[in-house]
């Protein structure tokens, strides 16, 4: 009598382990996941996004070390989903023949017919088809295990050890140790000491292989090689503790979604993008950029440019009470240079001025400006930021922060000078002079103030003869009345060639003869 077929024989596939707990989740909840953690979503929200539980999410990043760990590429269609599968599961609970389940699904008969012998239960002695035991049976023949290849090679992997944590040397060969630094498995933190090793990048070490072993084609390595290496686990090769000797010492990868993203209270519509063409030429006044500059124990001067006549306004941020007590976490601001202490002053300082003068401020994304949604109500100040560490986007601004060091030196306390302090200096910078093509900032903002006999008519007046101006450079003579644009310039005919002005000729003396032609 022969031996009695078992039931895993007949379904063509060899002994597999039990599945034991069925997974938490599934290929495309680690896909949603995984794009979640792209867009630069938190780990416990991303889980929420999947569809599973906080910690699930992140358990999932940890053990990922911050990468993918499927891809994110959208399932071709080849394969069958879970829910194919389980379509399939309820037709067979129905009596439908494989015939007609491929029917109803729109497969190939031979598909639906080794899907059930391949990828059924069989623990029980039948062949009994269950979707979660079939999707769990698909994913791991699914998996294609390939041996790292720092794990597989110890020459280059102690290469790259030795790069990466190789101690310290004098000029004389004697080693040093540093600072003992205990691995916990994670960052260090902030004012802490870090481990002393040769630390050279994962870029370093790839390019630096070709240039020792050049013939020799086993000693290459990517740098993201050594990256996943380090952070993922389970990849046998390189020790966790490693990432230490990394530049940023990160224990786990961060999304660049994640790293660069920016603060909450800046949404599209307030960005340098959306500012007025009339700020970025000068010709208007009424533009302004502002920043802080910062002093010893966070004390703070808030400084405000016009970018047309670089007129200059300093902000007094007294220190507020209770500075010198003790820390609460997530408690009010103790120093000066809070979201409602600047706002308070930018409106104090800025609401003297007429409102042909406040059209906007352009400011850096620094969290002092919070409240710039409550700033534009108060005083009609259009607020725009700047890119992400895009200073050159407030030159203006960034300049006059320069000349003013010369006055509040950096690693000084700022706090000490008082609001009489603050307009001498400023009065000082706007009394300088200047490039002789610029015009003096303080004249300038007295023209534009009509304190020498100008009024806001006039400067709304200068305003439309500025916007005709750049029309005109724009060609945009096509949409202006024909009582503003000026006529066309016959064809043939040369351009007229503008006068000089009487002040510019008096200044530039008498036209010098040109020298007789040879």
């Amino acid at each position: 009598m022969g031996r009695k077929e078992r039931a895993w024989e007949r379904a063509g596939r060899p002994v597999m382990r039990s599945p034991g707990r069925p997974p938490v989740g599934r290929r495309e909840h680690r896909q949603r996941f995984w794009a979640a953690i792209a867009r630069g979503v938190a780990s416990e929200d991303a889980g929420v996004e999947a569809g599973v539980s906080p910690a699930v999410g992140v358990r999932w990043f940890r053990e990922g070390g911050g990468m993918p760990s499927v891809t994110l590429a959208a399932p071709s269609g080849r394969y069958l989903s879970f829910a194919e599968r389980e379509e399939i599961a309820i037709l067979r609970a129905g009596g439908c023949g494989v015939r007609e389940t491929a029917r109803q699904l729109g497969r190939s008969p031979s598909t639906i017919s080794r899907e059930l012998r391949r990828n059924a239960a069989t623990r029980s002695g039948g062949f009994e088809y269950r979707a979660t035991t079939a999707q769990w049976h698909a994913d791991l023949r699914a998996r294609r295990p390939k041996p790292a290849k720092l794990a597989v090679n110890d020459q280059l992997r102690r290469y790259v050890q030795d790069r990466l944590a190789g101690v310290v040397q004098r000029p004389d060969g004697t080693a040093v140790d540093g600072p003992p630094v205990p691995w916990r498995g994670r960052r260090h933190g902030r004012r802490a000491d870090r481990r002393w090793a040769r630390s050279w990048s994962p870029e370093q070490i790839s390019n630096r292989l070709r240039l020792e072993f050049p013939d020799d084609e086993s000693m290459r390595v990517s740098h993201e090689a050594i990256y996943q290496s380090l952070y993922v686990q389970g990849r046998g090769a390189l020790r966790r503790e490693l990432v230490a000797c990394l530049r940023t010492g990160r224990a786990l990868r961060v999304p660049r979604a994640r790293a660069r993203r920016g603060k909450r209270f800046v949404t599209d519509e307030v960005m340098i993008s959306q500012r007025p063409a009339d700020a970025a030429d000068r010709a208007v006044p009424g533009h302004w950029e502002g920043d802080l500059i910062l002093g010893l124990g966070s004390s703070a001067i808030g400084t405000l440019v016009e970018r047309s006549s670089r007129f200059t306004m300093l902000l007094y941020l007294p220190p507020m009470d209770g500075r010198d007590g003790p820390r609460v976490k997530n408690g009010p601001a103790r120093i000066g240079h809070g979201a409602e202490a600047v706002r308070d002053a930018i409106a104090n300082g800025i609401t003297t001025l007429p409102q042909q003068l406040r059209r906007s401020l352009t400011w850096d994304q620094g969290a002092e400006m919070a409240q710039h949604a409550q700033l534009r109500v108060d005083t009609g100040l259009q607020v725009y930021f700047c890119d992400p560490q895009s200073p050159w986007q407030r030159a203006t601004n960034e300049n006059t922060n320069g000349l003013l060091r010369q006055y509040f030196p950096r690693g000084t306390d700022l706090a000490r000078h008082n609001a009489d302090d603050l307009a001498a200096v400023a009065a000082a910078l706007n009394t300088r002079p200047q490039d002789p093509r610029l015009e003096n900032p303080r004249r300038g903002a007295r023209r534009a103030l009509g304190s020498d006999g100008l009024t806001a008519r006039a400067v709304l007046r200068r305003t439309e003869a500025g916007t005709r101006r750049r029309q005109r450079q724009t060609g945009g003579l096509q949409d202006m009345p024909s009582a503003i644009a000026a006529p066309a310039r016959p064809p043939g005919e040369p351009p007229r060639r503008q006068p000089h002005h009487p002040d510019r000729v008096a200044a530039r003396g008498p036209a010098q003869p040109s020298p007789a032609s040879p």
